[in-house]
């Protein structure tokens, strides 16, 4: 049996570390510390199909922070794909919500790379919006 725990973990670990982020006023230092979850080399498409950087994602981020009011995440359907020695590639869907009640719902895949020291980072996402 192939164990995509560490994988899913960390999509997990991300999501929570995400909303707090956009949720809530936090230390510039939380966004440093998020920051390091992705490669340099990330690489990520977006939903509408806009093709982003780690400089690009950075800049989201610390735009967005502490603006989404009420924002929520749901993850599910958590499945892995391929796993190997460097990494892994995972999907899931993901729900989110805010205070004004917006929604959307999309599927994702996520390349990780695993380091030598065993730390797993973010290195392409691609994200696909859902039909409601």
């Amino acid at each position: 049996m192939t164990d995509y725990t560490e994988y899913f973990d960390e999509v997990i670990q991300a999501h929570v570390a995400i909303e707090q982020w956009l949720a809530e006023e936090r230390d510039a230092a939380e966004l440093e510390q998020l920051l390091t979850r992705f490669s340099q080399q990330f690489s990520m498409v977006s939903p509408l199909g806009r093709v982003l950087d780690f400089a690009a994602l950075s800049e989201l981020f610390l735009l967005a922070g502490g603006k989404k009011l009420g924002f929520r995440i749901e993850l599910s359907e958590l499945r892995g794909i391929a796993l190997h020695d460097a990494g892994a590639t995972v999907s899931y869907r993901e729900q989110q919500t805010d205070a004004t009640g917006l929604h959307s719902d999309r599927r994702s895949t996520v390349v990780f790379e695993k380091h030598v020291d065993g730390r797993v980072i973010w290195r392409h996402l691609h994200e696909t919006f859902c039909k409601e």
